[in-house]
């Protein structure tokens, strides 16, 4: 869908404070790699991941994700008692139930009125709560609403390296929960509002979303980790992509060389150099997290654009694509305006 009157009102992200290199995560795996015969530097060179972070043991989702909405409702100037609605998009939550959306809007102090609950959607979930928070102040349900998001590696990746020192590890077990060592972790929050609402937002046109769900079962998570076939998941997701380029580009007007910025879901290294090399982007426009924060999930988009405006890189008027493909299969593209 396609948005008139939708803007971010403030967008903030936290970063992890421990850092941990892919180094550190290989030393830690080095007696399965020998026994496999597996070359040391494998998952650096693999993936273009140097480091990844963690929060502190025992921080939970809903913790980092009110510290990022109280940072994005201060940049947004936007009185938290005009929210009309909080959804929570991250894969990682605090319970099964309540959900982390209700801890977040409890924390937060949001009014009763204010609509909350959590929307899962892979690594594509940030962009759909975007999306329907966009709806809801297009048809004057809201004002304004708030995304939040809080993701966090130490307890896959440790369960992973656990799982992968078990003498019967094989191979296949090896490579099939390689993609789970690149995970990230960050918090972040975007504000969305009416565009007569506030003087200083960015336009939010909407997108296009596309779904190849026959691909459901290549990357299969749980709270611990992930089982992915990465080869497969790639060749399919960028399959998507290009059938979703096809359909966004005539609707909102776009062209390789015609956009300012590309913010990306960032996986790794190859999978970014392919998708750019897919669509023809220009690499230069492409703000590259993942090599010091790996793979952040849904928060990956939201939180590439909160550094691009926080270290001054956008300028007015600039147009942002907003780009990512999911487990499910799923691929979204939408705009910003700066």
């Amino acid at each position: 869908m396609q948005f008139e009157n939708v803007v971010i009102a403030g967008v903030a992200h936290i970063d992890a404070p421990h850092v941990v290199s892919s180094a550190e995560i290989e030393e830690q795996l080095s007696e399965t790699m020998s026994r496999l015969e597996i070359r040391p530097g494998l998952l650096e060179d693999v993936s273009g991941i140097t480091e990844r972070r963690f929060w502190n043991e025992g921080v939970q989702p809903s913790e980092v994700s009110t510290q990022a909405g109280k940072l994005a409702l201060q940049a947004a100037g936007i009185d938290r008692s005009k929210l009309g609605i909080l959804i929570n998009t991250s894969v990682c939550r605090d319970y099964i139930e309540p959900s982390t959306a209700c801890l977040v809007h409890g924390n937060l102090g949001l009014p009763a009125t204010c609509m909350n609950f959590d929307l899962s959607n892979a690594c594509l979930g940030f962009i759909n709560g975007m999306d329907m928070v966009g709806n809801m102040i297009e048809r004057d349900q809201i004002d304004c609403g708030i995304v939040v998001d809080g993701e966090g590696s130490r307890l896959p990746i440790e369960s992973t390296i656990s799982r992968l020192l078990e003498p019967d590890c094989d191979e296949q077990s090896f490579r099939g929960n390689f993609a789970t060592l690149t995970l990230g972790s960050g918090a972040t929050a975007m504000v969305l509002a009416r565009a007569d609402m506030i003087t200083s937002g960015h336009r939010f046109l909407g997108g296009v979303n596309r779904a190849a769900t026959q691909h459901s079962r290549l990357c299969v998570g749980h709270m611990d980790g992930m089982v992915t076939d990465t080869k497969m998941l790639t060749i399919a997701g960028l399959e998507l992509a290009g059938q979703t380029w096809a359909e966004a580009a005539p609707l909102l007007g776009w062209s390789p060389t015609g956009l300012d910025h590309y913010v990306l879901h960032q996986v790794s290294k190859a999978h970014t150099d392919r998708f750019t090399e897919l669509l023809g982007l220009d690499p230069s426009k492409i703000y590259r997290l993942y090599p010091r924060f790996g793979n952040i999930g849904p928060a990956g988009v939201p939180i590439v654009l909160s550094k691009l405006a926080q270290e001054n890189l956008l300028r007015e008027g600039e147009r942002i694509a907003l780009m990512g493909i999911g487990s499910g299969l799923n691929c979204t593209m939408a705009e910003v305006v700066w």
